[in-house]
């Protein structure tokens, strides 16, 4: 190995690609996710971290050296961002390269959602078709609906895009509104909920998300609802949508995040009216690829150039000389 290289840790699993980057720019040191773990020899001259997932705190204190967390999704809540500012530590996220995928999975998973196609095609395959007959007419259709998107960001705004070419009305909740738009801004959750039929969840996993989409919000969302979730687990109440679907609340909800991964709630594992994927939003090889190329290439820009590519907001800094 060339004197010199700088060392990034990688606690816990990692995307393939990014593992197999790594080493031609720096030295890989894997390691298990508990920071309990880590000898001080381990920790020695880290100057990085490539992370996907959840990052335990107590790596900042075991860290002297850290300078940068390189976070393989665009979502970054996995990471005690506040603390990595309070240390002069840049994170980055994988943002734009994921955007598209993402937003297509949306549009696939409100259309299953809608017209049961995952269980239309498990009729075929068990033979009913042929036993029964026809698969029974799909009581929902996206015609004539109004979706309200909670969450305008890149990944919300190409979800946008794409419903206008289905023909829907489409709004959005925000803390502020967004200039030069033509969908209608909704101040609160609730107030948009009441306006509308159909509701994408595509916000970040914050405190000020958690469990926004609550009994209330379903309440108001009403009987031909609909709830697809596609960004956190934990923006929804799990709990008072089980009851909400299984009351006829709101009709269906289309779910790729839940609050405790990879665990679902049984309570929707036995329903019928809905859709339910593993988190596979931006999981195609071409994306995760990307996302993969993104995590290394923020790594490489900082520690050559000293600034990262794709910093999150929270800590806009640049590497200090010497």
């Amino acid at each position: 190995m060339p004197q010199g290289r700088h060392r990034i840790l990688v606690p816990g699993n990692m995307n393939k690609h990014v593992l197999d980057r790594l080493p031609q720019h720096f030295e890989l040191v894997p390691v298990s996710s508990d920071p309990a773990l880590i000898t001080p020899e381990i920790a020695s001259g880290i100057g990085g971290i490539a992370v996907q997932g959840k990052l335990a705190p107590a790596f900042f204190d075991i860290l002297p050296d850290l300078e940068i967390i390189a976070n393989f999704g665009v979502g970054y809540d996995g990471v005690d961002v506040e603390r990595a500012a309070s240390r002069n530590v840049v994170v980055t996220n994988t943002p734009d390269v994921l955007t598209d995928e993402v937003a297509d999975t949306t549009i696939a998973l409100l259309l299953n959602t809608l017209r049961r196609l995952p269980a239309a095609e498990q009729w075929l395959r068990a033979g009913r078709w042929v036993s029964d007959g026809a698969f029974p007419l799909s009581p929902l259709t996206l015609r004539g609906r109004t979706v309200g998107l909670y969450g305008l960001g890149r990944i919300g705004l190409a979800i946008a895009k794409r419903l206008e070419s289905f023909g829907v009305a489409i709004a959005y909740h925000t803390r502020t509104p967004r200039e030069g738009l033509a969908y209608k801004h909704y101040p609160t959750l609730l107030s948009m909920a009441q306006a509308v039929d159909t509701i994408v969840v595509i916000v970040p996993g914050t405190d000020s998300t958690y469990r926004t989409v609550n009994a209330e919000v379903l309440q108001a969302l009403g009987a031909n609802g609909i709830l697809v979730n596609m960004g956190r687990g934990t923006t929804v109440d799990e709990a008072a949508l089980v009851d909400a679907l299984q009351r006829g609340v709101i009709a269906g909800a289309g779910l790729d995040v839940f609050e405790a991964e990879p665990h679902v709630p049984d309570g929707l594992l036995a329903l019928p009216n809905v859709s339910l994927l593993p988190h596979v939003g931006s999981a195609s090889q071409a994306t995760r690829n990307a996302m993969g190329d993104l995590v290394v290439d923020n790594l490489v820009a900082w520690f050559e150039t000293g600034a990262a590519l794709t910093p999150v907001p929270e800590t806009p800094f640049k590497r200090q000389a010497g």
